[in-house]
């Protein structure tokens, strides 16, 4: 068991804990999860012992072994597998002095403690959870030194996944890792025989993989019972309730006070009013819980192009090598909203660069005359200028731009004042994001590629891309490892496989337990889909929507004129009673007009719905 009894801390003066206190049980999966900058992290190195309380204290059974993700995986000639084997360092330090024992007793103590640990199964647990990461036999005989940066710290979640810690630490453990491996990782979650504590921004995740949630809020620690949207849902209600308190308290407050200015100063009503002073002062004002800071991204809107914005026909793409897609025949209008599947390796970044024109393909490749292209990567994040401010890389960008405007370009990107103003060294990973985002959107794209776009952006930031994506009128090919994500912006999937693109008939669930069953089709039958309607079949549609908004617009001009004259109390003179009844008339005429071209409306917009589905 975890008991966090009543401690406090504060880092640089700024209290982060104060008598902050959580029991959890072991075996129980955690998320943590809380604002940015609310200590989530700091209390890890609470728990692993790196910071020193100020008071409280930190319960854990007697040698319990705490474990988490190392920052970096040496760049070292040692291969991948014996990387993860030497991270259970029991093992290999047992392994070690089986070599060179020469005691019989002590050569068998280390024979049984290596059967105790199931330590001859060990090169196969470990081959396991790295397939399941992403590196497949070849890749896992290779030495770290051949990986990048992202790839070495799948290696050290795979090393601290294999060493199977009793507490084991995990923050933010899906930010390196595809939408594939974040199932994987799920799943093994689940499974996992010890304690898991989870900082997370992955919706999914937090549903998925824990049992309960731990919520870090005004330096105090509060544990709730089920998944994120078990806790979201309770803390809505008790944030509502303590709000509609808050409120009564203030009336009768403000009722009392009324009182006692109102009779303080008489002398028959004096008694009563001090009464009702005591009262005031005895009942405390309840100060409601502060509302999330709102998050926001303002995307700036593209004009409209003629379909198709983009065309590939018979294309092909690829490196120095071979290609990595051929026989790409894809089709992409202004309103698609496309998410990109696929395991890892088989080029849905590639694709992506392709489509953002970041990399040269062969065949055929049409673009709209005026198609402009945003492109957000990872990778970006990375090559911002760390000493210059969001405001002076956008003054690059828009030299001619006057200040005033380039911030409120960045504040529509929640990036104020304070943010502008910082170097990006300083800026946290979610602002980097938001400056990248704003970077690739600057032009008003009428395509927006994102590539993994949701690393570093906390729960309600990603409420909000969401948000904007789904009021952004141009299209949007998405990768992304968040399925919450996906689930909310894509309305077709695209299914990237042995070398070629192709519409996925499934929907994401189907996508989901095929990943987690490892086979190549999904677990289930799919459930078939009605057959999408053609993109001139949906044009006529939305111009059929707009030809009937247009006549009941016409007929309202019609009807404000005939009212303004009706209004006018000259035509109700006795010797007016014909223009009367023709007005009445052509009124009348008007309103039954009005009700068939708004059924007619109506049923339009019905149609246009179903078909864009």
């Amino acid at each position: 068991m975890l008991r966090i009894d009543s401690i406090s801390f504060a880092m640089q003066g700024n209290p982060l804990f104060e008598g902050a206190s959580a029991t959890i049980p072991t075996g129980h999966k955690v998320g943590i999860v809380g604002r940015n900058g609310a200590g989530k992290t700091t209390l890890f190195r609470i728990l692993r012992g790196e910071l020193p309380l100020e008071s409280g204290k930190i319960e854990l059974p007697a040698r319990a072994k705490i474990g988490g993700v190392a920052q970096e995986v040496p760049s070292s000639a040692t291969s991948l597998l014996d990387t993860v084997l030497q991270a259970d360092t029991e093992r290999a330090a047992l392994m070690a002095e089986a070599e060179t024992a020469t005691d019989p007793e002590r050569i068998a103590a280390v024979q049984t403690r290596l059967a105790d640990i199931d330590a001859w199964s060990a090169e196969g647990r470990a081959s396991a959870i790295l397939k399941g990461l992403g590196f497949d036999a070849e890749a896992q005989q290779r030495p770290c030194s051949d990986f990048s940066g992202g790839w070495r710290m799948r290696v050290a979640l795979a090393g601290v996944l294999f060493a199977q810690p009793d507490l084991l630490l995990l923050d933010e453990p899906t930010n390196y890792l595809d939408l594939e491996g974040a199932l994987w990782l799920e799943g093994y979650l689940t499974r996992y025989p010890h304690t898991v504590l989870i900082i997370s921004h992955d919706r999914g995740l937090l549903n998925r993989a824990v049992g309960h949630i731990l919520h870090l809020e005004d330096r105090k620690l509060t544990l709730y019972t089920g998944g994120y949207d078990s806790f979201a849902k309770l803390r809505a209600e008790r944030r509502a309730s303590l709000a509609a308190e808050a409120e009564k308290v203030a009336a009768k407050r403000a009722h009392m006070q009324k009182f006692v200015d109102r009779f303080r100063a008489q002398a028959t009503k004096a008694k009563q009013a001090q009464s009702r002073l005591k009262m005031l002062e005895k009942l405390s004002p309840i100060t409601p819980p502060a509302e999330a800071a709102r998050h926001v991204f303002s995307f700036p809107e593209p004009e409209e192009l003629s379909p198709p914005i983009l065309r590939l026909e018979g294309a092909s793409v690829g490196y120095d090598g071979p290609p990595v897609l051929r026989g790409l025949d894809l089709r992409i209008d202004q309103d698609d909203r496309i998410a990109l599947l696929g395991r890892n390796g088989e080029g849905k970044s590639t694709l992506s660069k392709l489509l953002a024109g970041k990399l040269a393909g062969q065949g055929t490749l049409t673009r709209a005359a005026k198609l402009r292209v945003g492109y957000f990567a990872q990778h970006q994040v990375d090559e911002l200028e760390l000493d210059e401010t969001p405001l002076q890389h956008l003054q690059r960008e828009r030299p001619h731009e006057a200040p005033p405007k380039l911030r409120a370009r960045l504040a529509g990107f929640g990036l104020m004042a304070e943010q502008a103003e910082t170097v990006v060294r300083k800026l946290s990973g979610g602002q980097k994001a938001r400056l990248s985002l704003l970077l690739a959107t600057l032009d008003a794209p009428h395509m927006l590629i994102l590539d993994e776009p949701t690393n570093h952006l906390d729960i309600e930031s990603r409420e909000a891309l969401v948000e904007a994506l789904t009021a952004y009128t141009g299209a949007v090919i998405l990768v992304s490892h968040d399925m919450h994500l996906l689930s909310l912006v894509a309305d077709r999937l695209w299914l990237v496989k042995d070398g070629h693109v192709r519409p996925y008939e499934g929907d994401l669930d189907s996508y989901r337990a095929m990943l987690l069953a490892g086979d190549e089709k999904p677990a289930a039958a799919p459930k078939p889909k009605p057959k999408r309607p053609s993109r001139d079949e949906i044009t006529a549609l939305r111009q059929e929507v707009s030809r009937a908004e247009a006549r009941i617009a016409k007929l309202e001009e019609m009807r404000d004129k005939l009212a303004a004259k009706l209004a006018d109390p000259a035509i109700y003179e006795d010797d007016r009673a014909g223009d009367l009844r023709v007005w009445q008339a052509k009124y009348a005429e008007v309103m039954e007009a009005m009700d068939r071209a708004e059924a007619l409306w109506m049923a339009a917009q019905d149609s246009y719905d179903k078909a864009t589905a």
